[in-house]
């Protein structure tokens, strides 16, 4: 496992379309928060759910990265090449007593705001395939933390329900993966979308009940249309740009985004030069803790 105290930063796409302006707006903060600290900034592409990965977006997403001039440094990490890692996490988990089997369906609690611990003693329908569930209750809580926009958190992830770490179709949760690979890969520092930001108390459960290095957090404003709703795939977020033209409008509105204040004359540059100006002039301090940034 690498341990760094060097400013190590990541952009992990889940690849299930071509990058739109959200994703922009997430991978150039990070990407410029990496930069400004001197520190390494890598992509890992999050495949862990191949019904969700179309073939060739992936390829299509590294294209995008390159074309707006985000370059990373090291090889690109895969999701789809870590289960072993996964399965490792999940063994120890359970030998702690903080992970067990869960024959219950969405349908069968749909009734409860959060999933309500029935096979917590036992699985409650040995007949049916089961998913592996955290035991929110026995870990650690609650989760602080410092946000570097946002301040002072603090959730307990029980009141969240028991999240999923292992599905029923045997494909790894996102929860688990991430946090077994921002570790193996010496993550310092954790850049992305305010989207994310309930996802964090799991996560630090799950980084204290393995013995794992806490990042630092900052989570950005979520970039959203004019009448509120979320900039996603789901939603038919126009992909990015790729015409220079396009291109170069695109970066300068992200940097507009993310309230970095570009003189105007910069949205004609090329990206090569609005990035030289974004990381010569990046600061946290600029953005408004806002959850939400409307274009």
């Amino acid at each position: 496992m690498t341990h760094t105290s060097h400013y190590r930063g990541r952009f992990a796409p889940t690849p299930s379309g071509p990058l739109h302006l959200g994703s922009l707006v997430a991978a150039l903060g990070s990407y410029l928060d990496a930069r400004a600290a001197g520190g390494q900034w890598l992509v890992r592409i999050e495949d862990s759910d191949p019904p969700r990965c179309p073939p060739g977006a992936s390829d299509t997403i590294l294209r995008q990265l390159n074309a707006f001039g985000l370059h990373w440094d090291e090889e690109i990490r895969w999701q789809h090449n870590r289960y072993e890692a996964y399965q490792q996490a999940l063994d120890e988990l359970v030998a702690k007593g903080l992970a067990y089997p869960c024959s219950c369906s969405r349908k069968q609690w749909q009734a409860f705001s959060v999933y309500p611990g029935w096979c917590h003693e036992g699985v409650s329908d040995p007949t049916k395939p089961v998913a592996w569930r955290l035991r929110s209750d026995l870990a650690k809580r609650p989760i602080t933390w410092q946000d570097r926009l946002f301040g002072f958190q603090q959730l307990d992830p029980n009141a969240l329900g028991d999240v999923v770490l292992k599905r029923k179709d045997q494909l790894w949760a996102y929860q688990l993966a991430v946090v077994v690979d921002d570790a193996d890969q010496g993550i310092t520092d954790i850049v992305r979308g305010y989207d994310l930001l309930d996802n964090t108390p799991w996560q630090g459960q799950l980084q204290e009940a393995l013995g794992l290095p806490i990042p630092r957090y900052l989570h950005l404003p979520l970039v959203v249309t004019h009448d509120g709703q979320k900039l996603s795939k789901q939603n038919l977020a126009p992909a990015l740009a790729e015409d220079p033209a396009g291109i170069r409008q695109q970066l300068f509105k992200a940097l507009q985004l993310l309230d970095q204040a570009p003189p105007d004359t910069l949205a004609q540059e090329s990206p090569e030069t609005q990035l030289r100006w974004a990381m010569a002039h990046w600061s946290v301090e600029r953005l408004v803790a806002n959850a939400h940034r409307r274009y």
